[in-house]
């Protein structure tokens, strides 16, 4: 290395080493906004702060991430006057973005009027950022409280690449078409091109357009749009809500009431006379009347108008409620649009409640398939019933706290709770009923107090609070057609299971020895048994399944439900009436009944939706009318069993 090369290399490393120390690159335009407005920035104003908003987006990105910390009050004032970014423990300068260690800075706070605005002007930029979280939450910002601003920015902004985002994008400017657009065609395009939507966010924006707002003239108003002429008398508009809209419009005078008027007239009796009129005159209303203007003439009284005046000033008048938009042709099609949607909401309301209905209907069908096979083929009257299912879903709890996850422990728990409750019923029928046969009376006291000896045994062992079964991650939420049509997961989970038991019901009484040899106890045990059925043991079987089935539906109905000690109580009624009503010993009829109690059910509800314990009143006297006209059920059994 030569002499003369070390100096260059010397000031090569110098120069390398101060490259850390020079400042960052500074935002000029930024710089210069921020230092003619330190005032404001310090201690800004709703009202005011919108331009400087404006002025300090438009200088670049360095503006923009000082508007976010502003927003998010992450904005501080040095003591030197410089304009701090605090995120954490790294305090960064807004103008250069240079590292500022070691600073205290004096935070400001905005009030949530200032931030609104800085929100509201951040979202332009927003809805073009690489982010698509970013981009999701300022159409929600803009959804929230859009402007013209707003519609001005979606409109010029490039499309995202997000299809979903584009679609919220697009609603979003149709929304602020018809609300900010300055041409009316564009707008009645816009209200048109959702005609029949039934979105909460249209029929939001269609409502202000056809606010109305009352008005009294003595002809009609020049360039008002005008929704309805009011007749005063009317129930829109009575006649003292017709004068008090003259009062608030500076048009009458304020009403003098009978008790005022006395008064007023007692008080300036003089000589025997008020205002000239004699008092034994002031009998007649008209003498009254004449008395008190002679008052209100020499300023004695405050101006009042009479009753007579009052009358005569409404008749004087015409009355009318006028739209807020001032359009006609925007309210006329902002009108169609409203009936449209109100005609297909109340049609998609329908639907919904018949989904509600279908829902509720599987369940009390998935309840009831064990007792139309111990009722319905046996002739058991089983109170324990209900205590079945409440065993079902205590088993599904149990085995949900022995494996984690939620998915396996569920279709370990469907297996394990027939097993449970299979081996519960046959041990019900062995120990008891068996020793009851054709004793109805003694087979429902004993069951009862079967019932109530599983409800306290449930109680010592798992308390008296409830318990939880949580449905796997894919069985939350729920199915959203709209604003409007819904159903949860879980309940068509539990159809779909009502469904399968239906088929496997069927196919074990239609295809399997098992369901041959039930059918032929069923019909005639006698000559079953010369057969070579054991009549006992088919019977015991047949308890067993369908109290195994009620185990299944314990836990379908847990994943919804609380689980407690009176979990069954609250199906064993409406089980019972299922069976009931749609036929004894009849599945179709089970099913059948079911959906007639779940319809009923749901559209009783829908008039009272808060009283549901009137909407079970009325539907059980329903029932028992129904009964009355046909004490068979719906689908009667036929055949021999019928006649046994």
């Amino acid at each position: 290395m030569t002499h003369a090369t070390r100096p260059l290399i010397a000031a090569l490393v110098a120069f390398l080493l101060l490259i850390p120390a020079l400042p960052a690159h500074a935002n000029d335009a930024l710089r210069a906004v921020v230092a003619q407005n330190m005032d404001q920035i310090e201690k800004p104003s709703r009202r005011t702060v919108g331009p400087l908003i404006d002025q300090i987006a438009a200088t670049g990105a360095e503006g923009v991430a000082l508007l976010g910390a502003w927003a998010d009050r992450r904005l501080g004032l040095s003591t030197d006057g410089r304009v701090l970014i605090v995120d954490g423990d790294i305090v960064t300068d807004a103008v250069t973005g240079a590292p500022v260690p070691g600073a205290d800075p004096k935070m400001l706070r905005p009030n949530s009027g200032v931030r609104g605005v800085i929100e509201s002007a951040l979202v332009a930029s927003q809805i073009s950022d690489p982010d698509p979280a970013i981009r999701s939450a300022a159409l929600e910002s803009i959804a929230r409280s859009g402007t013209a601003d707003h519609l001005a920015a979606l409109t010029a902004a490039a499309a995202d690449p997000d299809p979903t985002l584009q679609a919220r994008r697009d609603r979003l400017r149709t929304l602020l078409t018809i609300q900010h657009d300055d041409d009316s065609a564009t707008r009645i395009a816009a209200i048109e091109s959702l005609g029949g939507d039934v979105g909460l966010d249209f029929r939001a924006v269609l409502n202000p357009l056809l606010s109305t707002r009352q008005i009294a003239a003595t002809a009609p108003p020049e360039g008002a749009n005008i929704a309805r002429e009011l007749s005063p008398g009317d129930d829109a508009l009575s006649r003292n809500a017709a004068y008090d809209l003259l009062k608030a419009q500076g048009i009458a005078q304020p009403r003098l009431t009978a008790d005022a008027q006395r008064d007023a007239l007692a008080a300036h009796i003089a000589d025997g006379a008020v205002g000239g009129i004699p008092v034994a005159d002031l009998s007649d209303p008209a003498a009254r009347d004449r008395a008190y203007k002679a008052l209100e003439a020499t300023g004695q009284v405050t101006p009042a108008a009479t009753e007579a005046e009052a009358q005569a000033a409404i008749d004087a008048h015409r009355f009318y409620e006028v739209y807020a938009e001032p359009d006609s042709a925007v309210t006329d099609a902002a009108t169609a649009a409203q009936r449209s949607a109100q005609t297909r909401l109340l049609a998609m309301r329908g639907v919904d409640l018949g989904l509600d209905a279908l829902s509720l209907a599987s369940i009390y069908f998935l309840a009831a398939i064990g007792l139309a096979i111990t009722f319905g083929v046996m002739g058991v009257i089983n109170m324990a019933h209900g205590e079945f299912i409440m065993m079902g879903a205590y088993t599904g709890y149990v085995v949900q706290g022995l494996i984690s996850d939620r998915t396996l422990s569920l279709i370990v728990a469907l297996p394990a709770a027939f097993a449970v409750t299979f081996i519960a019923g046959v041990a019900l029928y062995r120990l008891v009923i068996r020793h009851l046969a054709k004793r109805p009376l003694e087979t429902l006291l004993a069951t009862f107090g079967v019932s109530i000896a599983l409800q306290q045994l449930a109680k010592n062992i798992f308390g008296t609070q409830a318990r939880p079964l949580t449905a796997p991650g894919w069985l939350e939420g729920a199915i959203t057609v709209n604003d409007v049509i819904s159903i949860s997961t879980i309940r068509v989970a539990i159809f779909v299971l009502a469904v399968l038991f239906l088929g496997l019901f069927l196919f074990i009484m239609k295809r399997t020895r098992l369901g041959l040899e039930v059918r032929a106890v069923t019909q005639n045990p006698g000559m079953a048994a010369s057969m070579g059925i054991n009549p006992d043991r088919i019977a015991m079987m047949t308890f067993g399944l369908g109290s195994g089935i009620a185990g299944i539906a314990g836990v379908a109905i847990g994943l919804f439900a609380q689980v407690t000690s009176e979990l069954g109580q609250q199906y064993i009624v409406q089980s019972f009436m299922t069976v009931v009503v749609g036929g004894v010993g009849n599945i179709w009829g089970t099913l059948a009944g079911a959906g007639l109690i779940g319809v009923l059910s749901k559209v009783i509800e829908s008039f009272n939706p808060s009283n549901t314990l009137a909407a079970q009143t009325f539907m059980i006297l329903f029932i028992v009318i129904f009964i009355q006209f046909r004490p068979r059920g719906i689908i009667p059994q036929r055949g021999r069993a019928a006649e046994a």
